[in-house]
């Protein structure tokens, strides 16, 4: 059993950069992690991901990429040594292999039992990310048990699947990479399109994220915002991040031979039955992208920024002409569906009434409505780049201020 002022939730990058921050307030804390640092990307990454932001955005609190490479992409493996690396330098107080089983409320702050001893802490700060688990969605009960059904957490390599065809459900940044590898495999895939973002990868000489990032698109607050919460539960952008910088979008699979489709409805055994939204929300997408170019082109005209010439990006409403509304899995000799339908968080330790209708943590800009709890590294938390690598340790810092105030409180009371 062990008295301390703050406990950490979590060994990823917020966890870490939340580390930081405490470390240099002078304010005593521990780290809790269930693995080793940066278990997700160890334990849920296939083996070709790579982060979508270019190695130049890779900043943490006191320490940033210092490579050659800024406009590459990290893999997976790189990023977990520089988040390791971040750790030694940050000496951060890491307990690892150690799995939170519930935090309840105490008198004097919380308690806090894992499966190796108890804690009690002032504030507790959960850190555990916005990727915690694979969303699936309940008609993925009624598939066929013949049909082998996956997330993208369990896949590693196009050949660990079935020989045959593939329908991948959900067109995010995940699924439109899934999509491409395995139909690059000699698979044929089906990919199930619903509400996405679309891109380019490079456009005018540089890349999108350099783009969003001047026009201060990844820096607007939650306030700022018309709907906050669906600017939460946007889907992430259609990108890859490949050494070639190569852009990944609907019409660069259609001319792959990937098979695009309309939403999922409703499964009965070997039958999948779609919406005929396709050329909706291809159409909406374009919409949205050229919004964005155009800003950037604005920009570009008003600041005297050095770029090259606008460049025509092809529209993909053009796509949805001739598909189809129902799918026979067996009779297409389709094995395999790939649930990429996002994520959900879920907390079963966290015995505090804190969430919402949906499980959600319930915060302001972090800060709970429970007195010393705190979570950090969710979506659009308090900016757009709230959940990204670049983006938590602003957040951070905002959380181990209050902590400080409070502290500081808690003596004068």
């Amino acid at each position: 059993m062990a008295r301390i002022d703050t406990v950490i939730i979590g060994g990823g990058q917020a966890g870490l950069a939340m580390s930081r921050c405490l470390s240099e307030l002078g304010i005593e804390h521990v780290v809790l992690e269930r693995g080793k640092v940066a278990q997700r990307w160890r334990s849920q990454s296939w083996d070709s991901l790579r982060l979508l932001t270019p190695n130049w955005m890779t900043r943490l609190p006191g320490f940033e990429y210092d490579g050659d490479d800024g406009d590459g992409y990290m893999s997976a493996p790189e990023l977990i040594g520089f988040l390791e690396r971040y750790a030694v330098s940050s000496a951060a107080p890491l307990v690892t292999d150690t799995e939170v089983q519930s935090i309840e409320r105490s008198v004097n702050g919380f308690r806090i039992a894992t499966n190796r001893g108890i804690w009690w802490a002032a504030s507790v700060v959960v850190a555990t990310g916005y990727c915690d688990r694979p969303a699936v969605p309940a008609v993925s009960r009624s598939l066929s048990t013949s049909v082998r059904q996956m997330v993208p957490t369990d896949y590693r390599r196009p050949e660990q699947l079935a020989a045959g065809g593939v329908l991948v459900v959900g067109a995010s940044s995940t699924g439109v990479q899934l999509a491409d590898e395995i139909q690059r495999s000699g698979r044929q895939v089906t990919l199930a399109v619903g509400r996405h973002t679309r891109l380019p990868r490079r456009y005018r000489g540089h890349d999108i994220f350099s783009w969003l990032d001047r026009l201060g698109v990844l820096r607007q607050s939650a306030d700022a915002v018309h709907n906050i919460d669906r600017s939460r539960h946007q889907p992430s952008l259609q990108l890859v991040g490949r050494p070639d910088h190569s852009s990944l979008d609907l019409a660069v699979l259609h001319d792959r031979g990937v098979r695009l489709v309309g939403r999922v409805r409703e499964i009965d055994g070997d039958r999948v039955n779609l919406a005929d939204d396709l050329a909706a929300t291809t159409a909406a997408a374009d919409i949205k992208m050229t919004e964005i170019l155009t800003r950037i082109d604005q920009f570009v005209n008003t600041s005297g920024v050095a770029a090259t010439p606008p460049e025509h990006v092809d529209r993909t409403a053009n796509l949805a002409a001739g598909t189809p509304r129902c799918l026979n899995l067996k009779g297409e000799r389709i094995d395999t569906v790939i649930w990429a339908t996002g994520y959900r968080r879920s907390y079963p330790w966290l015995r505090v009434p804190t969430f919402d209708f949906r499980g959600e943590i319930m915060h302001k800009d972090g800060i709970t409505q429970v007195e010393g709890l705190y979570v950090l590294g969710l979506n659009f938390q308090r900016r757009r780049n709230s959940s990204f690598i670049d983006g938590v340790g602003d957040d951070a810092w905002v959380i181990a201020n209050e902590i400080a105030r409070s502290m500081v409180s808690a003596r004068v009371a």
